[in-house]
Formats: structure tokens, C-alpha cells, sequence
């Protein structure tokens, strides 16, 4: 009968241990002392084999490795064995250091710096080779120190970086759907506003004039619905994804672009501005992020037209005739006045822009009325001709 992960995990843990503890007494054991195996290359390798046994205890409990790790040495050290073996369990206790400093905390590092000079000072301080020196483990504990301490300090670095984009991500997105709803829900209102004005005016005088009204509200209320649930739903997506099953079915309706500038004009004709539109160059298909910030921009510069500019009548310019490039332009005859600093809708149109490496200006004309002009560039392969 096949074991389960479960099972599996704990056998590896008391064979890790069985064979950590295991390790100094066989340590002290097989190393063989005096000077007739000083030059016995065999003695090396079984004492490099033997050290695996504690390397299945390193990344469960560091400390405690470590801790046998110096007792082999010590016992090794204790028996005068040959300085080979002296200096390999000397590099095998560093390299445990270094990974103790590299994962677990600056106390645990230090206990574990502190512990390992003082076996290894006293084990080369037994050794009769020429080596014999405490500089030399105090170099390569240093060494050791250093390199744990490096990768300790890039792994953190790497985990404060992801940290950081992943807010970074967060607070985009959060912006993205603030200008998006912004864009859709204040060219909405101000049109069901006007609209609702237009009615309560006419509807003793001029039903007919009440009820179209009534129309244009009815029929703006239902789009900004559509659009506030397919913003909702693009929210929610991922929720969906993750194999629940339940959660109400979203409407994927695509997102509005360019091409949906007739309606736009349209709902900006029932508010009561006229907005003439001008195409210069061939219409085209964009990229979906170029194609939806070109179509807010428009809106939302109809919508300052509609709510401030204190006029009937703007003009609309929509240049695609450079290929590398998209211009637009909504210049309107109004009362003009300085750039407002307290509201979000020319922030949020910038934004858009500085999002996709454009160029925007707004501000009143010398010869009276107010333009908004950007420019959006189209990299090369992006763009889908039809």
C-alpha cells in the first residue's frame, strides 16, 4: 500500500533525525588517530559521507545540525585525526553557519558564528600541521558570515521589491477603476440631470417634450448599469475562476471604444450640446488599451462640455492619419475659465495618457471656450487593420 505525502513527510523527519543523532559517535568512531593514516585518503571521504547524515536535519532544525555537526568535529579534534579531516568538517560547520545566517535570525546567527569558533579554535589549536593558527577558521567563519549574511540581505531586498510592486499593482488598479468609474458615472448623471431639468420644466407645458426625457434618463440609467456591472464583474472574475461554480452571471459585453463615439455624441445631443465630429485619416481598429482611453477621454471632455462650458455647441477631432500616432481634440465656445485643480476628471484624462506615454494639454483658448487635446502613440504591430 502506497504511502501519503503525509506519511512520506514524516519518515523522512525520523530518518533525518535517526541519522543526525547517529553522527558524532559514528564521527568520533571511524576517524581513525595517530600518525600512520595521516596520508590515508580514504579517512576524507568517509568522514565527508558521514556529514550527509546531518544535512536532512539542516533545513528542519538548523541550530540542532548544527550542534552535532560541532560535536562530530570536536570529538574528531579530540582524538589528534588527520588534519584533512580537521579542516573538511572545518568548511562543512562554515557552509552550515553561512546557511544559518541566511535563514533564520540575527540572534540564531550569532549563537551559531559564536558556537562554531570556539570548537574550531579548539580543534586547530590540537592540530600539529603548519596551519595551526586561530586565523584561520576566524577568516573562513568571517567568510561564512559574510556570504550567509549577503544572501540574506538580496533575499529580503527581493521579498521588500515584490512587496512593493505588488502595491504598486494594487494601487494602479485602484486608480484605473476610479477613472473608469468616474468617466462613466459622471458623464451619466450630468445627462440624466439636465435631462430630469428639461422634464420638470415641460412636463405641465410639453408632455411630449417630458416624456422623451423621460426617455434619454431611462435609457442612459440602463446603460450605466451595463457598464457598472461589467466593471463589477471584471472585479469579480477571478473569484469565478477559482472553481466555485456559484456567483451570478456577468454580462462580458466588450468595452467601449472609438467605435461607440456616435452613441457617445448621441446621449451628448440629449443633454442638450451639439457635438460636431470630424475623422481625418481612415478609421481603424486600435489596441484595446489605446481604443478605451481615447473613447474616456472623449467622454469626459464632453462631459466638462456639458456640465461647465455654459454652451450649446463643441467640436470634436479624431486625427488617425499618422500611423504612428493618434490625435484628439474636443474644443468647445463656452465661458472658458482656468484649469481646475480640485476636480478628477482632467487628472483622471491625464493619467490615462501618462499611462500610455502620450502627450496631454487642456486649458482655456486665447480666443475664447476651453480645448482639450491629446495625443496617443500607436506602436508598430499593435495596431489591427480591418
Amino acid at each position: 500500500m502506497a504511502m501519503t505525502r503525509e506519511q512520506q513527510g514524516r519518515v523522512r523527519t525520523v530518518l533525518a533525525w535517526c541519522g543526525a543523532l547517529l553522527y558524532p559517535p559514528l564521527m568520533i568512531a571511524a576517524v581513525p588517530v595517530g600518525p600512520t593514516f595521516r596520508s590515508d585518503g580514504s579517512v576524507v571521504v568517509l568522514a565527508g559521507a558521514l556529514t550527509v547524515l546531518c544535512v536532512g536535519l539542516l533545513r528542519r532544525r538548523p541550530l540542532v545540525a548544527l550542534v552535532l555537526l560541532l560535536l562530530g568535529s570536536a570529538g574528531a579534534g579530540a582524538s589528534h585525526s588527520v588534519w584533512a579531516v580537521t579542516y573538511l568538517l572545518l568548511f562543512v560547520d562554515d557552509a552550515a553557519v553561512a546557511y544559518i545566517v541566511a535563514t533564520r535570525s540575527r540572534r540564531t546567527g550569532i549563537v551559531a558564528v559564536v558556537l562554531t569558533f570556539l570548537v574550531q579554535l579548539f580543534n586547530t589549536s590540537r592540530d600539529s600541521s603548519p596551519l595551526s593558527s586561530a586565523a584561520i577558521p576566524a577568516l573562513a567563519l568571517l567568510a561564512a558570515w559574510l556570504l550567509g549574511y549577503s544572501v540574506r540581505e538580496r533575499r529580503e531586498h527581493t521579498a521588500e521589491l515584490a512587496a512593493r510592486a505588488s502595491e504598486q499593482a494594487v494601487t494602479a488598479e485602484r486608480l484605473r477603476i476610479a477613472r473608469e468609474l468616474h468617466d462613466m458615472i459622471a458623464h451619466s448623471i450630468g445627462v440624466i440631470a439636465i435631462q430630469a431639468g428639461v422634464g420638470s420644466r415641460v412636463i405641465d407645458t410639453q408632455p411630449a417634450e417630458a416624456r422623451n426625457a423621460l426617455t434619454t434618463i431611462e435609457a442612459t440609467s440602463r446603460e450605466t448599469l451595463a457598464g457598472l456591472r461589467r466593471t463589477l464583474g471584471a472585479l469579480r472574475r477571478t473569484d469565478r475562476g477559482a472553481g466555485d461554480g456559484g456567483g451570478e452571471s456577468v454580462p462580458l459585453d466588450p468595452t467601449p471604444g472609438l467605435a461607440d463615439l456616435d452613441r457617445l455624441i448621441a446621449s451628448t445631443r440629449d443633454a442638450g450640446v451639439r457635438a460636431d465630429v470630424e475623422w481625418l485619416g481612415e478609421r481603424r481598429e486600435l489596441a484595446a488599451d489605446i481604443d478605451l482611453a481615447a473613447f474616456r477621454i472623449v467622454q469626459e471632455a464632453l462631459t466638462n462640455v456639458v456640465r461647465h462650458a455654459g454652451t450649446r455647441e463643441c467640436r470634436v477631432t479624431v486625427d488617425a492619419r499618422d500611423p504612428a500616432e493618434l490625435a484628439l481634440s474636443v474644443v468647445d465656445e463656452g465661458k472658458g475659465g482656468l484649469v481646475s485643480t480640485t476636480g478628477f476628471g482632467l487628472i483622471g484624462m491625464r493619467e490615462r495618457v501618462a499611462l500610455l506615454d502620450g502627450e496631454f494639454t487642456a486649458g482655456p483658448r486665447p480666443e475664447g471656450g476651453f480645448r482639450v487635446a491629446v495625443r496617443l502613440p500607436v506602436p508598430a504591430g499593435i495596431e489591427v487593420g480591418r
